[in-house]
């Protein structure tokens, strides 16, 4: 399978990201996010609120377990990498991609962390989290793209470099 799954803290900007790498490369886009809340009919605060983190989770798990997809960029929840069987299957059908980004930036951006549907334990704070992200974003990462400092479109094209893609041409199009 030729799958990029991108994973990182929230508010890194997966779904932005994987929105317009996958137009760069002629790919489908799926945010995992979005699955959860279709297969649900309900948000993610929604659910971590109502029946807590550990049920998200659950939830979480068996959605990206079952992923079957082909030619997709796959932006994940931050949460996903707390699963090791949901993230053996993603890899198995793809390159799993880091989008990292310091924990300032991170703070800065991620101003809806109560609404967000963040699958955060009672008391835990951001700083918390990133730290106890940020080791199993680097175990699983296959690659790693630093964003820090970058626009969104030096973004996709430092990822391109780093995987040795040059963009296809589009018909009619001269570059």
């Amino acid at each position: 399978m030729n799958n990029y799954i991108l994973i990182g803290m929230p508010a890194c900007g997966k779904s932005t990201f994987g929105v317009v790498l996958a137009k760069s490369l002629g790919m489908s886009f799926v945010d995992t996010d979005l699955l959860i809340q279709k297969k649900t009919g309900r948000l993610l605060q929604d659910i971590i609120d109502n029946d807590g983190m550990d049920e998200f989770l659950k939830i979480e798990e068996s959605v990206l377990s079952n992923v079957d997809l082909d030619n997709t960029v796959i932006a994940t929840g931050g949460s996903a990498v707390y699963s090791d069987k949901a993230m053996k299957h993603l890899a198995e059908t793809g390159k799993i991609v880091y989008i990292e980004l310091p924990f300032e930036e991170i703070n800065r951006r991620l101003n809806n962390i109560k609404t967000r549907g963040i699958a955060m334990a009672p008391g835990q704070t951001l700083s918390d989290l990133y730290n106890a992200r940020v080791p199993l974003y680097q175990k699983y990462a296959g690659i790693i793209i630093n964003t820090a400092g970058m626009n969104l479109e030096d973004s996709v094209l430092e990822f391109m470099k780093k995987m040795n893609i040059s963009r296809p041409a589009v018909k009619g199009v001269k570059k």
